[in-house]
């Protein structure tokens, strides 16, 4: 864990939906890139509601299983279902679960010529169909909530860069998604910027948003997450709770990956 981004002792309360059917399936799911096989039969459900954090050593698949969660790649085998919607080349089928699905990147991926307010209603105004004032207002909802109202005006270039993470998640929450992933939010940010966009994904992780986080930050993972997935060379190898899989790992190479980032933190 980052020295500079401990989190608060105490973890949140889940707000999973136990009567809910599951907001993501991933059955038997398989994928290569040439002959590298990067996704290895992973099998997964995450429900309503739950917070699922995945880690482990860099190309063990975790942002390529997260990316095909929303078809930024393709699985050549098994089911991927979406709030009961399986992933397909059907692109009727494609936009209904991206309009339920936000997306944050390690990189902002905001457009640098367009204003911060303007970056959060391109979506809703020409994907949702929202006119331009409704836009606005809800951009400046979630610009509050996330604690940079001021900046709304400003363009990315003007930003810290915990503040263009910080627009990225109000610009995705814009799109009033059911389902947030999150790819390493914080692996291009300085140190002392980490804690304030770890803070904003908490307080996301309060509303009962249905969440996966790719991410190192094991504090995040401790407080906010109902449970860990840890991944290695393309397999899920170990699921459960935040106390289960710090304080009692079952394989050696869980053992070896949290020996490993523990102390390298």
């Amino acid at each position: 864990m980052s020295a500079a981004t401990e989190m608060p002792e105490g973890h949140i309360a889940s707000a999973v939906r136990t009567d809910a059917p599951p907001a993501i399936v991933l059955d038997r799911v398989n994928k290569w890139f040439g002959a590298l096989h990067v996704l290895r039969d992973v099998d997964l459900q995450v429900a309503t509601g739950e917070r699922v954090v995945v880690c482990g050593p860099s190309g063990s698949g975790k942002s390529t299983m997260i990316r095909c969660i929303n078809r930024l790649e393709t699985h050549q085998e098994g089911r991927i279902l979406v709030d009961g919607i399986e992933l397909s080349d059907d692109l009727r089928a494609l936009d209904a679960i991206r309009r339920e699905v936000g997306m944050v990147f390690q990189s902002f991926n905001l457009f640098p010529h367009l204003s911060v307010l303007e970056n959060c209603t391109l979506a809703p105004i020409w994907v949702r169909r929202m006119p331009k004032k409704d836009a606005e207002a809800l951009a400046m909802e979630y610009l509050e909530r996330v604690k940079i109202p001021e900046q709304a005006l400003k363009y990315p270039g003007q930003l810290s860069g915990g503040q263009q993470q910080r627009v990225a998640i109000a610009r995705a929450l814009c799109m009033k998604p059911k389902i947030m992933l999150f790819d390493e939010p914080t692996s291009a940010l300085d140190p002392e910027m980490i804690k304030e966009v770890l803070d904003t994904m908490v307080m996301l992780a309060d509303t009962g948003m249905t969440m996966i986080v790719v991410t190192h930050e094991m504090g995040f993972a401790r407080q906010v997450a109902d449970r860990v997935v840890f991944m290695d060379r393309g397999e899920v190898v170990e699921v459960g709770t935040p106390e289960r899989i710090f304080n009692d790992p079952q394989t050696d190479r869980l053992q070896l990956f949290l020996s490993q980032i523990l102390r390298g933190h």
